[in-house]
């Protein structure tokens, strides 16, 4: 009489090898130190979505440095009406990103 075993499957011997493709980009991310400056470019690449079509009409550069906006306008009307609101301004670029990227805005 022979006990036949079950053969191990490959799937149930790696499972703890497993690592879902979030968590892999997010280590090498944080490996290279790379999440600021993503970070960075998705505040820039969204603030057409973020501000709307008008606003982004009117604006002329975005750029982020040291953790400050600067946004070039085209219209001193729209620069005061945004400055007066800058920190509704910051609200919506940081919640677009998901953490604090930005802690000024400087309008140009």
């Amino acid at each position: 009489m022979s006990i036949l075993k079950k053969p191990r499957s490959l799937e149930s011997s790696r499972q703890g090898d497993i690592v879902s493709l979030k968590d892999s980009i997010k280590a090498l991310l944080k490996a290279y130190r790379l999440q600021g400056k993503l970070n960075e470019v998705t505040v820039v690449a969204s603030w057409e979505r973020v501000m709307g079509k008008a606003v982004a009409l009117k604006t002329k550069e975005v750029y982020v440095s040291n953790g400050k906006l600067f946004v070039r306008l085209t219209s001193a009307p729209l620069k005061h009406e945004l400055v007066m609101a800058k920190t509704r301004v910051m609200e919506l670029i940081n919640s677009e990103v998901g953490e604090a990227v930005i802690k000024e805005v400087v309008f140009l």
